[in-house]
This record gives structure tokens, sequence and C-alpha cells, in this order.
């Protein structure tokens, strides 16, 4: 029986804890943040501020503005030299640097890549980034001292040692931000305002600990796994120009040609879902879960699993399974249309009780973009043969060769850039 039909039949109850990693030790101050820590008090505690208070509807509406001018820039940079002829652009920086700006803008109120006056510095910029990959490729599951205690001990390949350096440095990071909002005396709009808003109601419970695991979790969540989403969509795309095609025309009938795509018009774009959806379920983000832990003993399909036992999950594998799936390894955005029940069978952000509360935020930031790139643009592969499609190491899963691809403004870019640099 495959995962998510033990998430309807309530059996990972017994699965809500996560086993102790030497990176939550370091990364996550002792495996106290969200993603980390045990389930218990604390765990529905943090969860109810993200889910709530950080990440609701009503929250993420407030930074539409955010996300669209973030999109708008996107636009402009990539119609650069493509206003009048088709140019080569790779994708890849372009939508990391976008998500990067568009979480940092939403957390701290920061922009970090691009132009203008209101750029952050560019020091800065660079410690964010390296931080991030670093942190990014020093998941759990990937280091074998997590699962040999004498390795551990012995600090094999200097694991340890390097994450603590990477703890000081995150650390250091996460502390500025707070400190720069803490000593600007003005109540502002971001996600970082609100949490030391809490703070200041909650002071015992909200130590400068948990806000900082906090921002580093919304840091990590919302920017490189958005951007390669979008990155194996237009992957996609571009090997299957009639899915292309037939994406563009839904933009076309739903929305017309006098206007750019805007969130709320996303609910109107069924094909476009379908395109995600299927994105997901070729490429999750996260292809290996977050490990879970049993919390008590249970029996799943005969086996008897005593209570402590890690449990890992291959959502690629199952994504793919042809059990699961019809013609599992092809792309088919027609598998969820009309309403078909398929979307259950998506794990890509996790089942359960502990299951990505920033999920929502994902859904809006990759909708609006993806249908901003196919509305604004025309698309083709650089050469005739198909884009390479094989998969990078890390525990995101980025494509092994960043995208490359031909574009050309379409008309309505011409609209777009006719406006002031205050519009966008």
């Amino acid at each position: 029986m495959a995962p998510f039909a033990y998430a309807s039949s309530g059996r990972l109850l017994h699965w809500r804890n996560r086993p102790s990693f030497i990176s939550g030790k370091h990364l996550a101050y002792n495996n106290i943040d969200l993603v980390q820590s045990p389930y218990g008090d604390h765990w529905r505690n943090l969860r109810r501020i993200s889910a709530l208070e950080i990440l609701s509807n009503t929250r993420l509406n407030k930074f539409l503005g955010i996300r669209s001018n973030e999109v708008k820039h996107l636009l402009r940079n990539l119609s650069r030299n493509s206003l009048y002829s088709f140019t080569k652009v790779e994708l890849q920086s372009m939508l990391l640097d976008m998500t990067f700006n568009d979480i940092m803008r939403m957390v701290a109120g920061k922009r970090y890549y691009g132009y203008g006056e209101d750029v952050s510095n560019e020091e800065e910029a660079r410690q964010f980034r390296e931080i991030m990959r670093e942190v990014i490729s020093s998941g759990g599951v990937a280091n074998p001292t997590e699962f040999v205690p004498i390795l551990r001990w012995m600090d094999y390949g200097g694991v340890e040692k390097r994450l603590k350096n990477l703890s000081k440095r995150t650390d250091a990071f996460l502390q500025g931000l707070i400190d720069e909002h803490r000593h600007k005396g003005e109540e502002g709009n971001t996600m970082m305002d609100h949490i030391l808003s809490l703070q200041k109601s909650q002071p015992e419970y909200c130590t400068d600990q948990i806000i900082k695991g906090l921002i580093s979790e919304l840091l990590l969540g919302g920017t490189e796994t958005s951007a390669i989403t979008l990155e194996w969509a237009m992957t996609n795309l571009l090997n299957h120009p009639n899915i292309l095609k037939k994406a563009r025309d839904e933009i076309d009938s739903q929305i017309g040609e006098e206007k750019l795509i805007e969130e709320s018009d996303v609910s109107k774009l069924h094909y476009l879902q379908c395109i995600i959806s299927e994105t997901l379920r070729l490429y999750p983000a996260a292809p290996l879960l977050v490990p879970r832990m049993s919390s008590a003993d249970c029996t799943i399909g005969g086996y008897d699993v005593p209570s402590g036992t890690m449990l890992l999950v291959n959502a690629w594998a199952i994504h793919r399974d042809p059990k699961v799936w019809d013609d599992a390894t092809s792309f088919k955005p027609e598998r969820f249309e009309n309403g078909k029940s398929e979307g259950h069978k998506i794990m890509s952000f996790g089942l359960g009780r502990r299951t990505c509360p920033g999920a929502g935020l994902a859904q809006r930031t990759v909708s609006l973009t993806l249908g901003s790139l196919i509305q604004s643009f025309e698309w083709k592969r650089v050469t005739t043969e198909e884009v390479d499609i094989h998969e990078g190491s890390g525990i995101t899963m980025p494509k092994a060769m960043p995208l490359e691809a031909m574009c050309k403004a379409c008309p309505i870019m011409h609209k777009l850039l006719s406006k002031s640099t205050d519009d966008v």
C-alpha cells in the first residue's frame, strides 16, 4: 500500500516524530524548529504560529504586491534583448534571483538581486546565497554519519566540524536580520515585523532562537524549491510544445492579451494547474521527504514496526510507480484534468499533520510566475534536440545542467515596458 493510503486511513499518526540528526542539532538550534522538533506541545505551537500567523491566506494576501512586483522584474530582465527577435537566456539563475528576492522582501523587506537603489548590500547577498546553498547540501540523510554511530563519534569526513562552522555563520546572519529590524524602532509589514510583535506579547516563549528557526525555514522553504519547480516546468514545456501551446491558448481565452496575469486569475487557469501538478509529480522539490520516526509500535503492510524506527519516504519513486500511475514516466498534465482524483497521490509537500505549511505560498509563486512566462514570451529550444532532463544531486533535485532557452517578447510586454519602473 502506498504512503498516501496510510495518510487517508490515519496510520500516519504513528509517524509524527523526527529522528535526531547532527544537522538538526547544529542548524535547527538543537531540534527546536518546526521541521525538526518532535511532535508535542512545542511543535503544535510553532505550527499554529506558522499556519495562522505567518503563512495564512490573509497574511499572504498582504504580500501579493511583492510577488507581482518581482515577477514583473523577471519579465523585464528577460525582455532586455528579446523585444524583436529570439535571444538565448539562462533561466536557472534568473529564477533563483526572483525567488530569493521574493522571500527576502516578504521576510525582511530586502531585495538582494537586480538593479536600482532598492537592492541591498552585495556582500550580504553573497553570504545569504552561500549559506542557503550549504544548508541545503547538508541535509541529514546525505550524511552516512547519521546512520553509523561509530562514524559520528569519529566525525568521519569532518561533517560535524563543518556543520558547527555553518551554524555559526547562519546564526550570525539571522541574528543580524533580527537586530536590524529591532533597531528600526518602527513597525513594518514584513514577516519579521510580525514575528517580533509576537515576541513582545510572548517574550518567554518567542526567544531569538525560536524566531531564527522560523526565519531559517521560511528562507529555505521559499527560495530554491520554487525556483527548481519552475525550471523543471519550463524544461518540460520546451520539450512538449503542444502542451505549451495548449497552456497559452487557455491564458489567451481566460485572461486575454490586454493585461498581465494576476494571482486572482490563477483559479481560472485549470490547465496551468495541471502542468504544475504534473511537474511536482515527476520532479518533486524534495524527492526524499523529511525523515520521520515512529512514536509507537505499529503494523504496516503486514510488517511489525517497532517504536523509534526511521522512515524515509521516496516521493520521487512513488510518483513514478507504474502500479499507481498510468504511463508513469511521461509528462501528461491531462491526467489531472476534468476533476480527476489524482491530486491526492502527490506528496511533494509531505503528508499528514507534518505537511509543509508553506504549500500555499509555493503554489501562488509558481502559478503566477509560470503563467506570466507563458503569457509574455514565445519560447523554443536552443537546438532541435530536446532539453536535457538529467537530474543533479542535492536534496532539492536540481537539473544537472542549468536551463537555457530561446525567448521572444509577446506584444503584451511592450505595454509593460511602457510603464515606469515605479509601476513594477
